[in-house]
């Protein structure tokens, strides 16, 4: 039996400079991460402290308060 190896491909080439995203953070302002950080705890005890969606209620919460704080600016 003959097994084909393949030969790996280089790597693409990383942005560099200002195309870098990890050099240049997006800045949340100030208390955002508190209120993220609130939201996402009163959506684990709304859903009865069931684990295994700690992520999701993350995501949830990010999008909750994002919406409030652009709703407020308008």
């Amino acid at each position: 039996m003959r097994v084909a190896v393949k030969k790996a491909r280089p790597a693409k080439a990383r942005p560099t400079g200002s195309e870098s995203a990890s050099e240049n953070p997006i800045e949340l302002p100030d208390g955002m991460i508190e209120r993220i950080r609130t939201k996402a705890h009163e959506l684990w005890e709304a859903r009865g402290h069931r684990e295994g969606n700690a992520l999701q209620d993350w995501l949830d919460a990010e999008e909750i308060v994002m919406e409030q704080i652009h709703e407020a600016r308008e």
